[in-house]
């Protein structure tokens, strides 16, 4: 087989993880990252709350479900052999009353269907592990975990570097061309040249797709999550990882509770629309990027069909009294005092033009490129499996 020369935009997990699958799998393929910011993982990754997922909430046969299971696996590997920390402390999904019974038993389905370890637990055990917990009953997801998806990239960067694959900082892309059989990259680092590339640029991924002549079949619209963390005499009332079920007709999972690997407990996220793709503060505003997603017909449906819920989370915003009411359902002795900010994340949210949220990862391909057009959450999970899935994408097109 010839030595490809592959070019991947973003360096964020999921960057990082399929370029390590690459150099991996092709020792003699030449790979380069190029990374728009002057570090790796500042964005998505860097800002992830650091959960090891399950796979439990994902439709059977999905690529979220199917990734997420074996990328699981394969991030615990990882981290066992490179010696980086992470800790399986468990996850409770609690119905607070009755009339979340049903969804909480689709969870536990999904769970069983995923080959989840899961068990439904009663209003007693649930008091028994969680004894400030307030509900009718729950999911207890004994192997969900925590880890710092930062320390896992810059160990990715490491042995991708010490493999032969390049890493260039400070490379924002402006321009894709085809020049002959190469695909020509120009960029605030100058140009590169390849015969394939793939694109994980997260939240500009749509942008990188049209700058590289696809058209995508959605666009990327940012949504903010903002999060408090616990006081250290509150942490007493948090054992494990803390999930609401969530509302099936809303496709955001509700604040919850998280342990941290390093320590300390965050609370949150609310999911707000972000008035920039950067926008890690209500007061950051991109005008073009604003008015980009308000120009948008599938936003403006996803709005109209959300506006009561999407109103909810906008005064839980503004209102740091109604945030504390939301985290209350669940752990009815938390106040006020007991949360301080902590910094917020931007989800990069595929939504199709007629409004759907893309529920799914989802991989788009033209002649000699790779799109990943949504990756939320479980993909920092899941990276080293998407890394391999398109690894084999493209050894198919090789092989021919």
């Amino acid at each position: 087989m010839k030595a490809h020369t592959v070019l991947i935009v973003g360096g964020g997990i999921v960057g990082l993880a399929t370029a390590y699958r690459l150099v991996e799998r092709f020792p003699d393929f030449q790979v380069t990252i190029l990374e728009k910011e002057p570090k790796i993982a500042l964005h998505q990754t860097g800002r992830n709350s650091g959960v090891l997922h399950s796979g439990i909430y994902y439709k059977p046969g999905s690529l979220k479900a199917t990734n997420c299971r074996a990328g699981k696996q394969a991030m615990e590997e990882f981290c066992e052999k490179e010696g980086i920390p992470f800790e399986r402390c468990g996850k409770v999904i609690v119905a607070v009353d009755e009339s979340e019974r049903s969804a909480l038993d689709n969870i536990y389905d999904r769970g069983q269907a995923n080959g989840v370890a899961c068990e439904k637990i009663s209003a007693e055990r649930l008091a028994q592990i969680e004894p400030h917990v307030r509900g009718v009953g729950a999911i207890h997801v004994p192997e969900a975990g925590i880890i710092d998806y930062v320390q896992v990239c810059h160990r990715l960067a490491e042995r991708i570097v010490e493999s032969g694959g390049e890493l260039v900082t400070g490379a924002r892309v402006t321009s894709v061309t085809r020049s002959g059989k190469e695909l020509l990259f120009g960029t605030t680092r100058g140009d590169f040249t390849a015969d394939f590339a793939i694109n994980c640029a997260g939240l500009y991924c749509d942008r990188v797709a049209a700058i590289a002549g696809a058209v995508p079949s959605a666009k990327i619209i940012p949504f903010r999550g903002e999060y408090f963390v616990l006081s250290d005499d509150s942490t007493r009332l948090v054992n494990h990882l803390i999930y609401p079920t969530p509302d099936p007709t809303f496709p955001f999972l509700g604040v919850h509770f998280t342990r941290r690997i390093g320590g300390g407990i965050e609370c949150g996220p609310n999911a707000v629309l972000a008035f920039a793709r950067e926008g890690y503060s209500r007061w950051q505003v991109n005008p073009s990027e604003l008015l980009e997603t308000l120009a948008y017909p599938g936003f403006r449906t996803l709005t109209m069909k959300y506006w009561k819920a999407g109103a909810g989370e906008m005064w839980q915003s503004f209102s740091k009294r109604a945030f504390v009411h939301a985290l209350q359902r669940l752990v009815p002795e938390i106040r006020a005092e007991h949360l301080s900010p902590a910094p917020a994340g931007v989800r990069a949210q595929a939504v199709l033009r007629d409004g759907r949220i893309v529920d799914d990862f989802l991989i788009e391909e033209t002649e000699h490129f790779l799109h990943v057009l949504n990756a939320p959450s479980p993909a920092a999970t899941a990276s080293l499996n998407i890394g391999a899935t398109l690894v084999d994408r493209l050894a198919k097109r090789w092989a021919e």
